[in-house]
């Protein structure tokens, strides 16, 4: 089964959106780099925010990412996910953005593999503070694969 039916079973849709400021995903080549995708949950991990709610914010990110994905490819068949960068908006004290951005890698696993086409790099941030005071933002890179 692929990462688009996958996608579905775990009931993620993609409906068409109409394009926005910015672009969110941009194809060079075989690669689709994305813009980064903010939570709609806002505040701070380490100061009211507990590394659940993180961890589904960066989820959230995820499902955004696959939504501009969807949208320039068409599909979530033939893609690998080579890199994600997460920005974790923290108090300085907080040291656990690493488990929070699990939430994007965890998705992308269970959807393009593990040890497979989700095997991923990554970077997990702490920030003083993201845009709109979101809680989380992921970029993501992927390759087409075949191309």
């Amino acid at each position: 089964m692929g990462a688009e039916q996958k996608a579905k079973d775990l009931g993620i849709a993609f409906p068409k959106k109409d394009k926005g400021y910015l672009n969110l995903c941009v194809r060079t080549g075989n690669l689709l780099m994305t813009s980064g995708h903010v939570s709609d949950m806002k505040g701070k991990l380490g100061a009211g925010l507990s590394v659940e709610q993180g961890v589904q914010a960066a989820r959230e990110c995820a499902v955004k990412i696959l939504q501009s994905v969807h949208d320039m490819h068409g599909t979530l068949d033939g893609l690998r996910v080579l890199k994600l960068l997460g920005c974790v908006n923290s108090t300085l004290e907080f040291t656990d953005q690493h488990l929070v951005v699990n939430g994007a890698s965890d998705l992308f696993h269970q959807l393009f593999g593990k040890d497979d086409l989700g095997y991923h790099a990554r970077s997990a941030l702490g920030f003083a503070a993201l845009p709109t005071g979101a809680a989380v933002e992921v970029e993501a890179i992927f390759e087409i694969m075949g191309s």
